[in-house]
């Protein structure tokens, strides 16, 4: 998956994230995560490179498909490979612990939940918090599982450090995504995520992500 963020307001910014996804038998399934972008530093020059890379494991403790539910545990270590003086990287290592939940509900819709917490090595230098996400969307399909299929969904984010007057800043992402290909196996999803409050430090970003389940297929296949 490439995800791809770029900011609407202030000084330039934007960033893409490549991520890689392998399952490891029924339940567990390994991340790497590559960031690379860039920023508009303060003498209006442009610099930028790859981020803070990530490694993550995830393993599915309970799942129904009876009742169209899953509960999976998951841990990430993000590495200090980015630069912090240009705004690529945190400069310290950083573990997140999380905790997500899926849901599917009547009418082809769903509601997924994530929680965890972002544990740096030095405090000093990046302060610990909690982060919490909400989507609540719905699949409208040409054919009842089959053909193109367009996912409409509004997610709700938040996160705060653990600190002493620390704020809860909140985000909307509305956004939607489409199977480009008919075997459902490439996705696009495009959206825009706006600050609900704090507006005054953080900018409204437009976000895009392009998906390719490999094990369902190639990149030219499954689109007739």
């Amino acid at each position: 998956m490439l995800t791809t963020t770029a900011a609407t307001e202030g000084p330039g910014s934007f960033g893409h994230e490549l991520i890689y996804e392998k399952r490891i038998g029924a339940r567990s399934q390994i991340e790497g995560i590559m960031p690379f972008g860039f920023r508009r530093q303060s003498n209006d020059e442009w610099a930028g490179g790859v981020g803070d890379i990530g490694l993550a494991f995830k393993r599915a403790m309970f799942h129904s498909l009876k009742s169209g539910s899953i509960v999976s545990l998951a841990g990430e270590v993000l590495l200090p490979t980015g630069d912090k003086e240009i705004g690529t990287g945190n400069g310290v290592t950083v573990f997140e612990p999380y905790v997500a939940v899926g849901q599917i509900l009547p009418w082809d819709s769903f509601v997924q939940f994530q929680a965890g917490a972002g544990l740096p090595t030095h405090e000093d230098d990046v302060s610990k918090e909690i982060f919490w996400r909400t989507a609540v969307g719905k699949t409208v399909s040409e054919r009842r599982g089959v053909g193109r299929a367009w996912t409409f969904m509004t997610e709700v984010l938040a996160a705060r450090d653990l600190e002493t007057g620390a704020v809860t800043e909140w985000d909307l992402l509305p956004q939607v995504q489409v199977t480009l290909s008919k075997r459902q196996h490439i996705m696009a999803n495009a959206g825009v995520r706006f600050p609900v409050n704090n507006a005054g430090s953080r900018s409204t970003e437009v976000v895009f992500y392009l998906l390719w389940d490999t094990f369902d297929g190639g990149l030219f296949e499954g689109w007739k």
